[in-house]
């Protein structure tokens, strides 16, 4: 009986142009604030979750966040242990090889976070520094480019700007959200570090949405809920509350 009742229920709802509501799992690692952490209560929030929520209410499907470390995060989507990620991924001519990607949602340039009272006029005064970022990200891939050996990977962005604030690095790269929100916010480290420069790419980055290559099912219908984000004005609200007005 309960079989019938759910086919029943299913064909209504085609016939009244309803489609039931789907769960569409998002790896997030919940490690780049204000773009993705966790809170007090180990709750993954932050700009990003809040937007894919929107997105998804929007769209009409219910976004599951699953905490994920960003070592393996790509090689999860190919497996399908999740239908999408979004962690602050650059989208990038390689990852697009291997992943499609939704339309983009922020764009980023990369922040550098030096000691207070360091000053630099261009990425290129790096190159005799030891520079830190998160192994894996575009700040990773510009650390390597600007210092060659002395650029150092780290499992997580917090740890490389713990060990510059106790002196074990020079200088630390990440996108310029994310650094500025740990040089300026962060009441321990804002004593003592501050953002100094931005590094502009030099071509425009944009974060995406990454999903499975060929799961144009999943990229349309987040790009659906996006479009109608931006539309309402809702998005606006989303990036005014966590890094205030453009």
């Amino acid at each position: 009986m309960r079989a019938r009742f759910i086919v029943v229920l299913a064909f209504f709802c085609c016939l009244s142009g309803t489609a039931l509501a789907k769960d569409v799992v998002f790896a997030v690692d919940a490690t780049y604030p204000p773009m993705e952490m966790l809170d007090a209560d180990k709750n993954v929030v932050g700009f990003a979750p809040e937007l894919v929520m929107a997105i998804g209410k929007a769209a009409g499907f219910t976004p599951i966040l699953k905490n994920t470390a960003w070592d393996g995060i790509f090689a999860g989507l190919a497996a399908g242990r999740y239908d999408a990620i979004c962690s602050s991924v650059s989208i990038t001519e390689d990852r697009s090889k291997n992943m499609d990607f939704a339309d983009p949602y922020f764009d980023v340039k990369q922040g550098v976070i030096m000691p207070k009272g360091s000053a630099i006029s261009s990425a290129d005064d790096l190159k005799d520094k030891t520079v830190g970022s998160q192994m894996g990200t575009t700040g990773y891939f510009m650390a390597k480019k600007i210092a060659g050996k002395m650029a150092r990977s780290y499992d997580e962005i917090g740890l490389a700007v713990e060990d510059l604030y106790n002196g074990r690095i020079d200088a630390v790269i990440a996108d310029d959200a994310v650094a500025s929100n740990y040089a300026l916010q962060h009441k321990e480290y804002s004593k003592k570090l501050a953002l100094v420069h931005l590094i502009a790419p030099e071509k425009p980055e944009y974060l995406g949405i990454a999903v499975k290559k060929g799961d144009d099912a999943t990229r349309q219908l987040i790009n659906e809920g996006l479009k109608k984000v931006r539309e309402s004005g809702e998005y606006d609200a989303i990036y005014a509350k966590w890094f205030g007005t453009r």
